[in-house]
């Protein structure tokens, strides 16, 4: 059996997403997978690749073929994950009570009520 890692469209029309999937390559695109490994979304600014590097080494060490857009996005995660590494973590959200309530928000959204006659 020719098993491939390669991508499945998940999504709604006009907004891909993809899952990283082991398949045999003989079934269709969307078709029932061995194994979902990952994730891909292109809309996001950067793009979203979260792939399991040990599901992938060991497939690969069984003989599954990573397609060629997969093994592009592979190296993409490998290089998100070590900069992920070296960088301090974010700042976090301020708390919730340091937070306008929602209420507040709203009334200093909305325009005055009586308008000019």
């Amino acid at each position: 059996m020719a098993v491939r890692i390669r991508l499945s469209r998940v999504g709604a029309t006009k907004h891909p997403s993809y899952r990283v999937v082991v398949i045999d390559s003989r079934r269709p695109r969307d078709g029932r997978a061995l194994e979902i490994i990952g994730f891909y979304d292109p809309l996001t600014d950067p793009a979203t690749v979260r792939i399991d590097a040990a599901r992938v080494n060991a497939w690969v060490g069984r003989g599954a073929r990573p397609s060629e857009t997969v093994a592009k996005l592979i190296k993409l995660a490998e290089t998100q994950a070590a900069t992920a590494a070296t960088e301090p973590a974010a700042p976090a959200a301020p708390p919730a009570a340091a937070r306008k309530p929602a209420r507040a928000r709203k009334a200093a959204a909305k325009p005055a009520a009586g308008g000019a006659e």
